[in-house]
């Protein structure tokens, strides 16, 4: 007898793969879920990225229609950093931030930019400070 079927002979006693099994029938792979768990929803011909960006849609057309906001808009880009060359000849691409949402309060006229997040990664905290600094907007964090 081999070791390798030792090995499989004493992994077969004790309830398990062996490995040649393992070999011979590999797991398929099922398919993968959304990184942070979130689920798509689609309504009124929007795709969202998650039930709490939807709720919050559904929120703030509610305040639109009401007189509260005005100029609310979906997926908003701002750029933060150019595009540019770098010395070598390599374009880079320029970073934008993708806001959820935009809109104006109608009593004072300031516009504000939300985003819904169920977990605050570091590139959104950089992105974050780079909306401040380079466009003198906060984002509002709606947590799910």
């Amino acid at each position: 007898m081999s070791l390798a079927e030792v090995l499989n002979l004493g992994a077969r006693a004790r309830g398990q793969v062996s490995l040649i099994e393992m070999r011979d029938n590999p797991a398929q792979r099922g398919k993968r879920g959304q990184k942070y768990g979130n689920t798509k929803v689609q309504a009124d011909g929007i795709t969202f990225d998650s039930k709490a960006e939807h709720r919050r849609w559904c929120h703030l057309r509610v305040l639109e229609r009401a007189g509260e906001i005005r100029d609310l808009r979906l997926q908003v880009p701002f750029e933060l950093i150019p595009a540019q060359v770098s010395t070598t000849g390599k374009k880079q691409r320029a970073t934008v931030y993708l806001a959820d949402f935009v809109y104006a309060r109608t009593k004072d006229g300031k516009v504000v930019v939300e985003d819904v997040k169920g977990a605050v990664t570091p590139e959104f905290r950089l992105k974050r400070k780079l909306m401040l600094e380079r466009h003198g907007i906060e984002i509002q964090e709606i947590r799910s």
